[in-house]
């Protein structure tokens, strides 16, 4: 590795969000001062990958002594796969603080939650009023430290007050929009979000859409495009203005452009399975218990669908963040979305 490339280990690389940070930041101007390093769990995708000039190591976050290894060697860690392995959040934190002991750098962590942070127990029946500002950091530390995401995130924020590293938390609402490009041209990267694909796979399997309760509650929305703009906004700006970027409790960023009820999102999901031939109603039901468990894995993740988390993105817009996804393009992306999904899973 030349010294005078910036060395950068990426967790999720293959992933949704980490497969389109990626892929933009190959195309990035300074693409060329990049030592990019990403561990994958796939030897076949890491082969893929190893073919687009990046340094692709074959292994599992289990692996903590390999995991810690690849830390060390970094300056810029993106940390975009699971956002509740606590284990292995803790071998990343483990990495830096070596790093930093036996170099005096100081490295960087740009890590991935999300607005599940704020959930409440809603479940489906009320919009609440409650809306979090992320230039409010009082708002975030008074949250239970048993929300959702939350003891990574705690965890991270302790390690920048101890001085080893400087962290970034970006938190975004849900995202939509199918991911393209050479990653997943090449059948390295996934393609699909997580919510919007799980409740029309639970539409196509019950036959019509469901929801949480009355699908009351309401979410914050933000495109995958307008999601990896604020990434590489936020590489940039610690990169080469760090002392002007706000990092700890001052650096937890929401991504949204919008809100959403889920009661519409259900509806919205019902019609364009209608409109294929792949589902007798569009009108949203009520998911059974039984339902929950079995197309969220349990009660609790189930009931996420039917919670609120309110919140604006200030500090991303401070930074110069200016996403162009509105609340009509998240509907408009339905049933592109659904298309997609449907040919992907060869339904006809």
């Amino acid at each position: 590795m030349s010294s005078s490339k910036i060395p950068i280990f990426i967790l999720g690389a293959t992933g949704y969000i980490g497969g389109s940070v990626l892929t933009r930041l190959l195309a990035h101007p300074n693409s060329q001062t990049f030592d990019i390093t990403a561990l994958v769990r796939s030897a076949e995708k890491a082969q893929r990958l190893q073919a687009f000039g990046i340094n692709a190591v074959t292994g599992s976050t289990d692996e903590k002594e390999k995991l810690e290894a690849l830390v060390l060697q970094a300056h810029v860690v993106l940390s975009m796969a699971s956002a509740d392995n606590f284990p292995a959040i803790q071998t990343v934190l483990s990495g830096m603080k070596k790093r930093h002991d036996a170099l005096g750098d100081v490295p960087i962590l740009i890590h991935t939650s999300g607005t599940g942070i704020l959930h409440d127990d809603a479940r489906g029946a009320y919009a609440s009023e409650t809306i979090y500002d992320d230039m409010k950091p009082e708002q975030i530390e008074a949250l239970p430290a048993t929300q959702l995401h939350h003891n990574l995130d705690l965890a991270i924020e302790e390690a920048d007050k101890a001085g080893y590293l400087r962290s970034y938390i970006v938190f975004p609402g849900t995202i939509y929009g199918v991911a393209s490009g050479p990653f997943v041209e090449a059948g390295i990267q996934h393609p699909f979000s997580v919510q919007i694909p799980g409740l029309t796979l639970a539409a196509l399997d019950r036959g019509q859409p469901g929801m949480v309760g009355k699908g009351l509650a309401i979410w914050p929305h933000i495109s995958l495009d307008d999601v990896v703009d604020l990434y590489i906004l936020l590489f940039d700006a610690v990169l080469t203005n760090p002392e002007n970027v706000g990092h700890g409790r001052e650096g937890y960023f929401f991504v949204e452009n919008g809100e959403f009820r889920w009661y519409d999102l259900s509806k919205a999901i019902g019609e364009a399975l209608v409109e294929a031939g792949l589902a007798k109603s569009s009108e949203p039901t009520s998911f059974s218990d039984e339902e929950l468990i079995k197309y969220a894995g349990s009660m609790e993740m189930g009931n996420g669908m039917g919670t609120n988390a309110r919140c604006r993105a200030n500090r991303a817009r401070a930074l110069g963040w200016k996403p162009t996804k509105r609340t009509e393009d998240l509907f408009d992306s339905i049933k592109p979305g659904v298309e997609a999904l449907m040919k992907a899973m060869q339904v006809k």
